[in-house]
């Protein structure tokens, strides 16, 4: 059966380019990245682990641990690295999981008949502190990842799981958000105090309430 949100991550204990790891433990406390990748020294998946890795501080900031994921060995990943630090000017600095078995691929659905009878797709799972999955994106082979939209929608998770708010199209951090439908209009002032505006009875829009 595949995942849905909501759902808690499957835990696993797996061999990575960084040591034997259990996820659950890796994630700690954490908020947590977990994507895939079809096969090592693949070009598309080369620039998106660099990108990952020139992004670490990024992540770090919102309290967010990365690892990655295909279904070659150890030893493939280690000599993969290499050729990202080279090309991407990085180094990498978060665990690719060797997962040969396809044990893990199969648990989180990364293998989908249609595009690859052996090999992941590339599925990106955002994991909550509590364990629970907050975003699944699959995405085809020729197309690259846009960080910038995970980075943005860590964001909105992370504000709208603190306060009674969502985030509108295009949101990005610092803009104003909405109120949620459940908050009444004589209770608006107390919970923001920044003021609101109502656009309709049903659209109401406050400041960013932890800027």
């Amino acid at each position: 059966m595949s995942l849905r949100l909501g759902d808690k991550a499957p835990n696993f204990k797996a061999q990575t380019s960084e040591g034997e790891i259990d996820f659950y433990e890796f994630l700690g406390d954490s908020w947590g990245v977990l994507f895939s990748h079809p096969a090592d020294y693949t070009p598309v998946c080369t620039t998106e682990l660099g990108r990952t890795a020139s992004l670490k501080e990024e992540f770090d900031k919102r309290n967010v641990k990365v690892a990655a994921l295909s279904v070659d060995s150890v030893e493939s990943h280690k000599g993969w690295i290499n050729d990202i630090n080279e090309t991407q000017n990085v180094e990498v600095n978060f665990p690719i999981i060797a997962d040969e078995n396809r044990e893990i691929a199969e648990a989180y659905d990364m293998i989908h008949p249609n595009a690859s009878l052996t090999a992941t797709v590339r599925s990106l799972f955002i994991i909550a502190p509590d364990k629970t999955i907050k975003l699944m994106i699959t995405y085809p082979a020729s197309t690259g990842r846009n960080f910038q939209e995970i980075l943005r929608v860590i964001d909105s998770l992370q504000l709208t799981a603190n306060y009674s708010v969502s985030t509108p199209a295009d949101w990005k951090d610092g803009e104003p958000v909405v109120i949620s439908p459940a908050i009444k209009n004589e209770d608006i002032p107390a919970k923001f105090p920044k003021g609101h505006v109502e656009v309709k009875p049903y659209l109401r829009m406050t400041p960013q309430p932890n800027k």
